[in-house]
């Protein structure tokens, strides 16, 4: 099955994001925008990001993104329900993520909470044993 395939590659990319703690920067809070939507390079081109591609199926669009020091994933989805099941998955990995209706921000918290700036979305954090919200 595609979607598991590709959950499986984006697990270990999560795992190194993770494990790497890549990306550095002063978290200030910030008001959070309407949530973004559109395709990964509409998105991709809202960040200012050059998306290389990782993953390009029917179920999901999977792409890492490089600024300088900082360094994410950023994927979309077919369906809600490939998007929470990737998700969930990839949470088990610990991570900090910024979630939106079908996509995805991967990386480091000051990463993400910077991207929430621009995309919307909710921050949601990963641990071992740890399940969907």
């Amino acid at each position: 099955m595609r979607l598991t395939r590709a959950a499986l590659t984006l697990t270990g990319a999560v795992a190194v994001l993770a494990l790497t703690g890549c990306g550095s920067g002063e978290g200030e809070a910030q008001a959070v925008p309407k949530e973004a939507t559109g395709s990964l390079e509409h998105l991709a081109a809202q960040v200012k990001c050059k998306p290389n591609l990782q993953i390009d199926a029917d179920t999901i669009r999977q792409a890492i993104c490089k600024d300088g020091t900082k360094k994410y994933i950023l994927a979309t989805f077919a369906t809600d329900r490939g998007h929470r099941e990737w998700i969930n998955m990839a949470k088990h990995h610990g991570g900090h993520y910024v979630v939106g209706r079908k996509w995805v921000c991967v990386g480091h918290k000051d990463v993400v909470e910077e991207l929430q700036g621009t995309l919307g979305g909710t921050l949601e954090v990963g641990g071992h044993g740890s399940g969907g919200h």
